[in-house]
């Protein structure tokens, strides 16, 4: 990206502090180390989370979901979170080997406020950790460990900005072509129908077998 010379930039800590204010002690103080009731009583119900992960300055953000408890609480500091089958381009994972900083965002679909929780994540294989995320009988090839650092509620307004559990907001599917077609665009511009349907049938075929296991 390439800025114009004339935009106005925040570039300092206290030019930013100056427009943004300083947060107030009570929301400093919701920052803790360690879960607790309230944290694991949510990560026990949460089926869905967003993880954060940079390597070299160039951060990444990619979605985790399963059936609700599917993030393990092996202790007030410890997290395990499976690694189900993707797009094998394994951006998280590349990070984490390089650069163990992790930031979680957890949510529960009908609660606007989100659990977030940021530490430095592992990758294991380690089999007695595998077994606790089995699918089916059947364990993950991988599963990342998070040593906890930071535990916080976050609060509504963004949720209730968006209002996004509310189903008269909800866009209906056919507002947006296949996610062939939006591929093959990408990448080739000009595609045929055909082309498109054969795209959108390999990526149905992988979700309805290889959604836990390849």
């Amino acid at each position: 990206m390439t800025l114009p010379t004339n935009i106005a930039l925040v570039e300092t800590l206290d030019a930013l502090v100056a427009i943004n204010g300083k947060s107030n002690a009570s929301t400093q103080a919701k920052v803790i180390s360690r879960l607790e009731q309230h944290s694991i009583r949510f990560l026990e119900r949460c089926p869905f989370l967003i993880i954060a992960t940079q390597c070299g300055g160039e951060a990444d953000a990619s979605p985790r979901g399963d059936s609700p408890g599917f993030v393990k609480v092996l202790d007030d500091t410890t997290l395990l979170i499976p690694e189900r089958p993707g797009n094998r381009l394994a951006d998280s994972l590349t990070n984490i080997v390089n650069s163990p900083g992790i930031g979680l965002i957890c949510l529960i679909p009908g609660m606007a406020e989100t659990l977030r929780i940021n530490g430095n994540a592992y990758i294991t294989t380690e089999p007695s950790y595998l077994q606790q995320l089995c699918h089916q009988a059947v364990p993950p090839k991988l599963a990342i460990l998070v040593d906890i650092k930071q535990v916080y509620f976050h609060c509504a307004k963004a949720f209730i900005r968006a209002k996004l559990w509310d189903a008269a907001t909800q866009m209906p599917r056919d507002e947006m072509p296949s996610l062939g077609k939006i591929i093959l665009e990408q990448i080739r511009g000009q595609v045929t129908v055909t082309e498109i349907a054969a795209v959108d049938d390999i990526l149905n075929d992988d979700i309805k077998n290889n959604l836990y296991h390849t």
